[in-house]
């Protein structure tokens, strides 16, 4: 009984010390007296105790920080390069088994790219095109390390910065610009300003030209119809219209009239039109 007892403790002990609970976050990667024998997914796993041995691996995404190194781009400038590595581990056992720290010969690589790529841009175009260096570095990255079991995700790029003196320069560039783009603003702004005057004086002295035309039809027009009445109602008598006219713009224009003596001022009147006075006065 006592053996069958100390059997059955050690059963137990033995089934007990070889469990295994894996995480979602994880894989284990089982090995058989140093040599591999497979992969264990999550949840409960068991292992042989003293001949077996399980090596957890994190399968979730990660992130390498890459630190700001110094790259001399293509017109020669040195910019301090910043960026990071997203990445997740797809194949445990090529992880463990491929490469002897795969996070520190992720970011040795990424230096390297970096390096490579950015060197091929001048500055400007490097500060320009982020988004297209994070996919050069990316697609460079995602095939280097396929030996590694690891598929890199993205890659962002946290800063480019050049040299104090070239900041300086560049800034004093982008304020001369903006000034440029202001000060053609303004000429544009004063040219419109200027057209929309040009336009005002040309409708205005249209509206005067306008106004002198239609008085002066006006003014032909009254003779056209004093002439009709002349022809109509003072046919023959032309010279006496003439007179009668000049008479009452006489009269208008407070022309001064000397009166003869004992003349009277009807008779002056007629006189000065030349119609003959009526009978009696």
């Amino acid at each position: 009984m006592e053996l069958t007892a100390f059997i059955a403790i050690a059963v137990v002990l033995v089934f007990l010390m070889g469990i295994r609970i894996v995480r979602p976050t994880h894989q284990l990667v089982v090995e058989t007296l140093g040599k591999y024998t497979r992969t264990g997914d999550q949840g409960f796993n068991w292992i042989i105790p003293i001949f077996q041995k399980g090596n957890y691996v994190n399968i979730t995404e990660r992130m390498v920080d890459i630190m700001p190194q110094t790259v001399i781009t293509k017109d020669n400038l040195n910019a301090v390069v910043d960026a990071v590595v997203y990445y997740q581990i797809k194949d445990s056992r090529a992880t463990l088994y491929n490469v002897d720290d795969h996070e520190s010969q992720l970011t040795s690589l990424a230096r390297t790219t970096l390096r490579a790529v950015i060197g091929q841009m001048s500055f400007t175009q490097a500060n320009e095109n982020r988004d297209q260096i994070n996919l050069n570095v990316e697609t460079i990255l995602d095939k280097e390390t396929k030996s590694y079991g690891v598929e890199v995700l993205r890659v962002e790029i946290q800063k480019i910065e050049a040299p104090q003196d070239v900041q300086q320069a560049m800034n004093e560039v982008v304020k001369a610009e903006r000034k440029k783009i202001a000060a053609r603003d303004q000429a544009n702004a004063v040219e419109i300003e200027a057209e929309g005057m040009k336009r005002a004086e040309i409708q205005k002295a249209d509206g005067i030209k306008q106004a002198r035309i239609l008085e002066a039809e006006g003014r032909a027009e009254a003779i056209r119809l004093e002439n009709e009445a002349a022809q109509k109602y003072f046919v023959g008598n032309a010279q006496l219209l003439k007179k009668l006219e000049a008479a009452v713009e006489a009269l208008q224009n407070n022309t001064k009239i000397v009166l003869p003596e004992g003349k009277e001022l009807v008779n002056v009147i007629g006189d000065l039109a030349g119609v003959a006075p009526l009978p009696g006065i």
